[in-house]
């Protein structure tokens, strides 16, 4: 079996209202890149990745003369001819590699007839739980979905626990002024009493900032604080503040991580089946972690449900899963993949059963939003459309006004 040709389309899938980060906005969609590496025996397996808001379609195209003709059994192959790393410093591919392997991993699932949780070790959990994601948010066409005061945050939260059965809930901070979040999310903790919380400003504090942020929320049950400063020696500098650290910026390649291992930071590694390259780097990530006793817990960088599969598959494997995954997911309004979208389940969503990753494309949908991003294009994830000429500084000093 051979690979004999690979497809991208973009698309381009409505949010219920444009979610905001410390560095710009999901400018209400998500763009994605759909890709489908076909073999000589007519199998055809489903990939994803994100762009920052733009489309990915050229360099995955640009990758079939590289990999026409190989069998996509042999993936450490694969990871070399996209991703050597001396040539990495010229073309970075980590996505692209990322993308290809769930191809070729959901290929090699359905030729054989099992999950792709099997070919990974085998499959230690029906359901993966999740955390609700929280995001300030600005009202979306129709005028509804704001999010930017503590009483909407915690209005929110409580919507989402009852529809979902959430019952770990993490706020995307970094918008506002550290203080003004500190009013919110002890308001998000009020509304959810009991259960776990985290808080994720994208590393736009000080460190200063950071640990009086920490400091003024010791006492509420805190999962995690994630990147609340840039880089493993400011978060090294939090160590004393009590609270589990969590990143999915600064360890994000076996390197990293034993950066991490030999002079400890981050108690908390984020696995991203994107950002680390695909399913079974994460996995070899996690048993550096089980062997040094580091948390892991498992991603989101806005996915579609072929992602979301790659993300379900790894959560079933992995033995010490012991934090509730993230997903962008319930803010979709639909999916690319047959039936819709994924369901919750008292906070979790069933791993897929059916061979490869379980999932297959709705034409007719990806056509839709194939034709929707050719209207409406990309846009700039870096960049706030509230405020057109602003962009942040590390640490950050130019928060969004609340009023």
């Amino acid at each position: 079996m051979r690979i004999a040709d690979i497809r991208a389309t973009t698309v381009t899938v409505p949010l219920q209202a444009p979610l905001r980060h410390s560095n710009g906005a999901h400018w209400g969609r998500f763009v994605r890149t759909i890709v489908e590496v076909e073999t000589d025996t007519g199998l055809i397996g489903l990939g994803e990745l994100g762009g920052g808001g733009e489309s990915a379609e050229a360099a995955i195209r640009g990758l079939n003369a590289y990999l026409k003709g190989h069998d996509p059994f042999q993936l450490e192959a694969l990871r070399f001819a996209i991703t050597n790393p001396t040539a990495s410093l010229y073309n970075n591919r980590t996505q692209l590699h990322a993308a290809i392997e769930f191809a070729c991993l959901d290929v090699i699932g359905q030729h054989l007839g099992v999950p792709v949780y099997d070919l990974l070790g085998g499959k230690l959990r029906d359901q993966v739980p999740f955390a609700s994601y929280l995001f300030f948010r600005y009202a979306n066409d129709d005028g509804e979905g704001e999010v930017r005061t503590p009483e909407q945050l915690a209005a929110e939260a409580a919507e989402l626990k009852r529809q979902y059965g959430f019952s770990v809930h993490k706020l995307k901070g970094g918008v506002f002024h550290p203080d003004y979040e500190l009013e919110c999310y002890r308001a998000l903790a009020d509304a959810v009493p009991g259960d776990r919380l985290r808080y994720d400003p994208n590393a736009a504090l000080s460190v200063g900032q950071a640990r009086r942020f920490g400091q003024a929320i010791a006492d509420l049950p805190n999962d995690y604080l994630e990147d609340p400063t840039w880089g493993l020696n400011g978060m090294r500098q939090l160590r004393d503040l009590g609270i589990p650290l969590a990143t999915n910026t600064v360890v994000v390649n076996l390197e990293q991580l034993a950066t991490n291992v030999r002079d400890p930071a981050v108690d908390v590694i984020l696995l991203d089946t994107t950002f680390w390259g695909g399913i079974r780097p994460c996995v070899k990530a996690a048993g550096v972690c089980e062997t040094f006793q580091l948390g892991v817990a498992v991603h989101s960088s806005g996915e579609l449900g072929i992602q979301l599969a790659t993300m379900l598959h790894l959560g079933a494997v992995l033995p010490n899963l012991a934090y509730a995954a993230d997903a962008h997911y319930h803010h979709l309004r639909d999916d690319v993949i047959t039936g819709g979208l994924m369901s919750y389940q008292d906070g979790t969503i069933a791993v897929p059963n059916g061979p490869g990753l379980g999932v297959t494309l709705d034409r007719a949908k990806v056509a839709e939003y194939a034709e929707l991003y050719k209207e409406l294009g990309g846009y700039p994830y870096d960049r706030d459309p509230g405020r057109p000429d602003w962009y942040p500084l590390i640490p950050n000093d130019r928060w969004a006004d609340p009023s």
